[in-house]
């Protein structure tokens, strides 16, 4: 009878244990199109979307949201259909173009971005990591000439927790080809050239249509707009508003071993758009030298609710802990 009674026992616990692998299975799904898309879902809701197809302009991650089903990313809007969710874009590189086509009608860029050896690994708990190179070339280039830039990219997506809360780990390390490189931007107001709309370039995020009570804090405190746009220095930014009554936003953390840290934001909360940057290059260019290589790491994090400087504080420390400093 005792052998019976723990016979049973451990048949229940097994049970238990295979129903709860089974639910974990049916709690998130992975819709893996090999050089297409990758696609965290739970049920028929898309949670998160990477695309990196021959057809893309850039690689990029759109929608991006929660796994109740609200997404807070907007890709091609028709203010700039060269927005992308996330994405990540240079502006000039040697004087050319790279963030925005030059003919609008063809598409055609001056500078093009290729990527290629696009590599996927995905669990059963919703977490991913990404891999990919990124070449940086002028479009009048030979087919075989050498990039001027190039790039390792890997972005490691957490698991969603039981509020639905995740986020994702960029890291891209450049290297310049055999000649310096100069990485630039649009100036800003107060340089030669000068526009209010000058200084973007890099990881960029541009948020949903439907987002409405809009408003942004750093680690420094409430973001105070100048008309559309805000312009500051800080470790975090959290962009946040409403979307179906409930609060929910992004915030990003610029890695203390960036390139100009703490990071210059550069932020937008306009009609229609809304849209924040850590603009690692805002306040002037950088060059490369030839054979050089520097890295940029962020922490893109998505979540339900309004976050305050002292919420960020808290998630940009566990950012730098669980990455380190150097």
């Amino acid at each position: 009878m005792k052998t019976d009674l723990i016979l049973r026992s451990t048949l229940a616990a097994l049970t238990v244990a295979l129903l709860g692998a089974a639910a974990l299975g049916q709690e998130w799904q992975w819709d893996d199109r090999p050089g297409q898309s990758l696609a965290l879902k739970r049920g028929e809701t898309v949670v998160w979307q990477l695309l990196y197809g021959p057809n893309q302009p850039k690689p990029h991650f759109h929608p991006v949201g929660l796994p109740d089903g609200r997404v807070l990313t907007w890709d091609r809007p028709p203010d700039h259909d060269w927005h992308h969710g996330l994405w990540f874009a240079w502006k000039y590189l040697n004087g050319l173009n790279y963030w925005e086509p030059a003919d609008r009608k063809t598409g055609r860029f001056e500078g093009v971005t290729r990527w290629a050896n696009v590599k996927t690994a995905t669990h059963p708990d919703g977490s991913a990591r990404i891999e990919m190179d990124l070449s940086y070339s002028p479009a009048t280039a030979p087919a075989d000439a050498p990039p001027v830039l190039v790039e390792k990219r890997t972005v490691a997506a957490s698991a969603p927790d039981q509020q639905g809360q995740y986020h994702f780990d960029w890291t891209s390390t450049f290297t310049a080809g055999a000649k310096d490189v100069e990485l630039s931007r649009t100036p800003i107001d107060g340089q030669p050239g000068g526009v209010p709309w000058g200084g973007y370039a890099g990881l960029s995020i541009r948020l949903a249509k439907e987002l409405t009570d809009r408003a942004a804090d750093s680690t420094e405190g409430p973001v105070q707009f100048e008309g559309a746009r805000h312009r500051s220095k800080a470790p975090a930014l959290d962009f946040h508003g409403l979307i179906g009554g409930k609060p929910l936003g992004m915030a990003a953390c610029d890695h203390p071993g960036n390139l100009n840290h703490p990071t210059p934001w550069y932020v937008i909360r306009g009609e229609p758009m809304s849209y924040f940057s850590p603009a690692v290059i805002y306040y002037g260019p950088y060059t490369l030298k030839a054979g050089q290589s520097f890295r940029l790491r962020y922490r893109i994090i998505v979540h339900p609710g309004r976050w305050d400087a002292e919420k960020l504080k808290q998630e940009y420390q566990r950012f730098v802990e669980e990455s380190g400093r150097s």
